[in-house]
């Protein structure tokens, strides 16, 4: 296909997967700086880590799906299909009444998200060579530093000026422009093939991290809903491996997922996912909550987080040819916890800049391992099986996500009990439901100091998922070896020797 298709329209396919970056990316950036103030105004900020949850739990679950049918029917048809939930999911969220009904909204959100990014990637893949790839995803990770630094500021100025329902509108002429995009300029020959999808695999996937969500979350229920939703977690969990391994077409494949290069790039992503929404989703609190800074101000700390993630995108393609695939991602990754311990620094009297610094460097350590994941499974496999290897580490880092937001929020909400120890915890709570109530935590000490407490276990939880991670990326190979996994068996020796080149 690389080779089939003008040099002018993998341009202006580029270009349209930039567009539909962009309206993902600014999508996540505009939402975390205004979540304070939409959970004052809708009330139920202990349903606050759901809004994101609800979201990546749907990303998640579909992302592998997704992967599968663009190797079966195509790139573009999924592609379209995913936006097109996006934005309804999008246009109902400004409607919301409730936090209850956002949330609801936020899944039809996820169910479109999870084909996006990842068959987008896929396309680049498809379009362009290893050589090559670096400079596409080099504009990607533009798209993603302008969005860095349009995002908050955009989702500052809407929070503050008009209605917060333009927080999710804004997407809709993206989408629009991107589905025009698609439909113009992406053509593409594909022999469909009758391979059915694994969709009872996918309803025992929900439900199992369904189950392993409402465990990490719900830490005030009583011990026999825990016991049985722990009970739950584990048969669904244990079905679904079961059914994984002997249907004709898992959704998730265990013999593809269990070889060396794609099962450590996966956990790598997954831990590095899951300390990253963690710091996205506790920053803004701890910005405008403890700090008592502007929402705007909350945003620029998450945007050095977006900025050093595509920075270390568009130099990886040099470091890589300069000191090898494998010296680069190790010594590369160690950035990510540098910057996790940054906040263990962080008192009731810090600077934003600090917690900026945290962000740039963890953002920046997260960029290497992502794109290096990504850069050697696409090369690792055939086309066939490109949309769902990509897939698989797209859905590592939404897993990630989806449980890092839940296992901190839990423990964001255990240390508001530990240390509110009745009264302060109900006012503390009281005035995060309030529209307002997060700007005047900063001026009530005693409340203050226990979201601050609250959120220092939280920043632990971040250092530690940070270190895990590193610990997986060193064990990375970065060369596919020909007898790996049946799975990797149709790996070109060009890709091979690429592979070997670049270590």
């Amino acid at each position: 296909m690389r080779n089939s298709v003008p040099a002018l329209q993998r341009r202006w396919v580029l270009g349209t997967i930039m567009v539909a970056t962009f309206m993902v990316s600014i999508e996540a950036t505009i939402v975390a700086t205004a979540m304070p103030r939409i959970a004052g105004v809708l009330g139920g900020f202990s349903y606050y880590s759901w809004v994101f949850s609800a979201f990546l739990l749907a990303q998640s679950a579909t992302t592998p799906i997704y992967g599968k049918l663009s190797d079966m029917l195509g790139r573009r048809p999924v592609l379209i299909a995913g936006i097109l939930l996006f934005l309804a999911g999008s246009l109902l969220c400004g409607l919301s009444g409730s936090m209850t009904s956002l949330i609801a909204f936020r899944v039809l959100q996820g169910l479109g998200a999870g084909a996006i990014y990842p068959v987008a990637m896929t396309v680049i893949g498809d379009l362009y060579t290893m050589e090559e790839r670096g400079k596409a995803q080099g504009m990607i990770a533009i798209v993603w530093a302008v969005s860095a630094v349009v995002g908050p500021l955009a989702g500052g100025i809407i929070i503050d000026g008009v209605s917060w329902a333009w927080i999710f509108w804004v997407n809709l002429p993206f989408g629009v422009l991107t589905i025009i995009g698609f439909l113009l300029f992406l053509h593409e020959t594909v022999e469909p093939r009758r391979v059915g999808i694994d969709y009872a695999g996918a309803i025992l996937f929900a439900i199992a991290i369904i189950s392993l969500l409402a465990i990490l979350t719900e830490t005030d229920a009583s011990g026999w809903v825990l016991a049985g939703l722990s009970f739950l977690f584990l048969v669904s969990a244990g079905l679904f491996v079961w059914q994984e391994r002997r249907a004709a077409a898992p959704i998730i494949s265990i013999e593809l997922w269990t070889t060396r290069l794609i099962a450590t790039s996966n956990a790598a992503t997954l831990l590095a996912g899951m300390a990253l929404i963690g710091l996205t989703t506790i920053l803004p609190i701890y910005v405008q909550g403890v700090l008592g800074y502007s929402p705007i101000t909350a945003g620029m700390t998450l945007t050095a987080l977006v900025v050093g993630w595509p920075l270390a995108v568009m130099l990886s393609s040099r470091l890589f040819q300069t000191f090898g695939v494998r010296r680069t991602v190790r010594v590369g990754s160690l950035v990510f916890p540098f910057g996790a311990v940054f906040l263990l620094f962080l008192t009731p009297h810090s600077h934003p800049a600090v917690a900026g610094v945290a962000s740039f460097l963890m953002g920046f350590g997260m960029g290497l391992v992502s794109i290096t994941g990504i850069v050697l499974i696409q090369e690792s496999v055939e086309w066939s099986m490109r949309g769902s290897a990509t897939a698989s580490i797209i859905f590592s880092r939404s897993l990630g996500n989806t449980l890092g937001a839940a296992a901190l929020g839990a423990v964001l909400n255990t240390g508001i009990m530990h240390y509110g120890k009745g009264e302060l915890a109900v006012k503390l709570h009281s005035l995060l439901n309030e529209p307002t109530g997060i700007a005047q935590l900063a001026r009530n000490q005693d409340v203050r100091a226990v979201l601050f407490h609250a959120l220092y276990w939280s920043f632990w939880g971040v250092v530690v998922v940070a270190v895990l991670a590193v610990v997986s990326s060193w064990l990375i190979p970065t060369l596919v070896k020909r007898n790996d996994a049946p799975a990797m068996k149709k790996t070109s020796v060009l890709a091979r020797d690429k592979l070997d080149a670049y270590d």
